[in-house]
């Protein structure tokens, strides 16, 4: 059986030894992940949200510079 994604997130925290993850963490990650996935490769998305946890850099501030450089490279495309 599957897990829905809190139980599983829940679960997957406890086994590395981490603080759970919060709804509103969970929700800007998922939005970091939209900016990257449309901005570029799809494949980018759940690299992006690897990147910004190894980076240190609190979630909000990540989910920012990733829109900031998806709407410079959208200018740019122009």
């Amino acid at each position: 059986m599957a897990y829905d994604t809190r139980n599983w997130l829940d679960r997957y925290t406890t086994a590395l030894g981490t603080p759970p993850i919060s709804d509103e963490e969970v929700k800007t990650l998922l939005e970091l992940a939209g900016v990257a996935a449309h901005a570029s490769e799809r494949t980018a998305a759940p690299i992006t949200c690897y990147v910004a946890g190894r980076s240190g850099t609190p979630i909000a501030k990540a989910l920012a510079v990733a829109k900031e450089l998806a709407e410079q490279l959208a200018a740019s495309s122009d």
